[in-house]
Order: structure tokens, then C-alpha cells, then sequence
């Protein structure tokens, strides 16, 4: 035989030579909960290892992940019920939980790179991502608080907003708020292709913003559809998107290289909470072996053609990874 491919696996040194795909922290961003007070923590029961946190104990995270070489969070809030109302409008309340931990988080780590999620339902009294009127979730009004929403964050000093509400022409709209408004320096990651997913049960745990009625099926994608992925695509990268995101990943490999196929902008693939927690679950009993287990999903990911994962693996990743350790 003239061509064995054996002699490219012999040796470990030889298998990182030809090795095709690599990861670093540089790929990744973590996700982060914030919650109301000083001085707590709470441990996420469907995310082990993954917790909420109250502002102080947040920086003191974000910098122990900053000595990790991890540089790159998406933040999350957790709101409580009473401040809920059917215009999200504590979204933009300056001496809100959320735009106070963004500017504190920028004024002691300008290095840092902050992600901020913008959509109704962690604010919402209906549990949606846009406004209800008469059971159902419309679109342009609700463009109008996105666009709200994301200024507030921007001026806050967020760096990248990411409208995660799948409402149509929602990137357009924000893309031209926030350069009117002098941010145009500030990227947009849109979640481009969110699928209707039962893999976000534990991210809804976390912030306790599952839907009051209903489901998610008229915005989010349906699972079946990869084309349409195409269609929402198009439709971000016309209208300002830097980059186009997946959600989730796992089950969702072959829609990330569509899109990577099709755009020259980066792809980005959210490796979501129950994608997480089956891993960890699955570890506690012994059945697979969750570090292996996780490198390989964030592997797949990759090789799929993301150029950036968020995943609430990223600092235990890190710290296994690093130089250090």
C-alpha cells in the first residue's frame, strides 16, 4: 500500500502535528447570571458548576477568568418578578442591576470584551421576547424596544449587543439606532438561526423567564429547517450583522457550516445549557468521561466552521488548559 494513513497517527507529536483544528481560549465566550444584592452566590441546580452572581462576586469572577487568558462574556440577568412588566422597561433603567454591572464591569476591565443580550423576556412580565397584545407577540412594536434597549447598553459601554428575540428586520433597525446615535464602533452578534430548542431549559431556570403562556414556536426557528437558516442570514448580514450565530449547537453542526459556507462574515455557535447539562449529568453518574466528553462537542463545534463558541464550559476549559495548570 502506497498510502497508509496510520503513519499520520503514530505518535502523538505526529497527531498534533497534522491536527486540523485546534482551541483556545481566544474562541470562546463565557456566558455569566447576574443577580440583585452584595456578597451572593447561588449555584444554577440544572448547570452544575454554573452560578449566579450579585455584582461584586461577578468582578471577582470576570477577573479570575481575565488571569485565565479569558477574555470575552456575554451577561444575562436574573430580574425579579416585581420589576417585570409587559415593555420590559427596566431594560433601561440607568440604576438597574444590568446597566450598572456593565459599567462597573468596563471601568475595571476596559480590556475585557462584554456581550450583552438584548431581548424582552428576562424583563418581561409574559416570559416573550416581544410584546403581547391580545395572546400574540408582535413584531415592529417590539423593534422599537429592542432598539431601546440596545442604546442603554451601548451607552452603558457594552461592545457587542446581541439581539436574541428573532424578530424580523430587528438587526436593520438596531443596526441604525446605534449608528445615529454615535455607536458605531458597536458590533452587533445577531442570532441569526435560534431554533425552537428543548436544550434551553436550564438557561430558563437560571433566569427564570420561561414563557407565561404558550411557547416560542412563531418567532424561533422550527428544528426541521436548515434552508430558512439561509433565508435569516441573508437577511442579517444586509442589514448590518457582524456576526451570525447559531443556537444551539450541538444538534445544529450542519447549519453552522451551511453558514459558514455561504458568508464571509464569522459564525458564531452558542453551546446552550442543556447541551451542558446532559454532559454533566452524565459525568456524575460515571457513565462517560465529561472532560473528554466536553472537549469533543467544543471540538465538533469548531471543525463545524464557528470561529467563536459560547459555552458555559469556557473557564473550566481554561483552567484546565491553561499554562498553569
Amino acid at each position: 500500500m502506497l498510502h497508509r494513513p496510520r503513519r499520520n497517527r503514530k505518535t502523538q507529536v505526529v497527531r498534533n502535528l497534522v491536527q486540523e483544528n485546534t482551541l483556545s481560549v481566544n474562541d470562546f465566550i463565557f456566558p455569566l447570571f447576574l443577580i440583585d444584592g452584595k456578597n451572593k452566590k447561588s449555584e444554577v441546580k440544572s448547570m452544575p458548576g454554573i452560578f449566579r452572581f450579585s455584582e461584586d462576586l461577578l468582578l471577582k469572577e470576570i477577573e479570575s477568568c481575565m488571569k485565565l487568558g479569558l477574555k470575552t462574556f456575554a451577561l444575562f440577568p436574573n430580574i425579579e418578578e416585581k420589576l417585570k412588566d409587559k415593555t420590559a422597561s427596566e431594560r433601561w433603567n440607568k440604576k438597574g442591576i444590568y446597566l450598572k454591572a456593565i459599567r462597573e464591569i468596563k471601568k475595571k476591565f476596559p480590556e475585557a470584551i462584554l456581550m450583552t443580550d438584548v431581548a424582552m423576556d428576562p424583563y418581561s412580565s409574559d416570559g416573550h421576547d416581544g410584546i403581547v397584545k391580545n395572546g400574540e407577540i408582535v413584531n415592529d412594536p417590539t423593534l422599537l424596544v429592542l432598539a431601546k434597549m440596545a442604546l442603554a447598553q451601548a451607552e452603558a459601554g457594552a461592545d457587542i449587543v446581541g439581539p436574541s428575540d428573532m424578530m424580523d428586520g430587528r438587526v436593520g433597525f438596531i443596526r441604525e439606532s446605534l449608528d445615529e446615535a454615535g455607536f458605531t464602533d458597536v458590533s452587533i452578534m445577531a442570532y441569526t438561526a435560534k431554533y425552537a430548542s428543548a436544550f434551553y431549559g436550564p438557561f430558563r431556570d437560571a433566569l427564570d423567564s420561561a414563557p407565561k403562556f404558550g411557547d416560542k414556536k412563531t418567532y424561533q426557528m422550527n428544528p426541521a429547517n436548515s434552508k430558512e437558516a439561509l433565508l435569516e442570514a441573508e437577511l442579517d448580514f444586509s442589514e448590518g450583522a457582524d456576526f451570525l450565530m447559531v443556537k444551539p449547537a450541538l444538534s445544529y453542526l450542519d447549519v453552522i457550516k451551511l453558514l459558514n459556507d455561504s458568508f464571509s462574515l464569522p459564525i458564531a455557535a452558542y453551546n446552550v445549557s442543556g447541551e451542558y447539562a446532559m454532559v454533566k449529568a452524565a459525568a456524575q453518574k460515571g457513565w462517560i468521561d465529561g472532560d473528554r466528553t466536553r472537549d469533543e462537542i467544543l471540538l465538533s463545534i469548531k471543525r463545524a466552521g464557528a470561529k467563536v463558541i459560547l459555552t458555559y464550559f469556557a473557564k473550566e476549559w481554561a483552567q484546565k488548559n491553561s499554562p498553569k495548570s
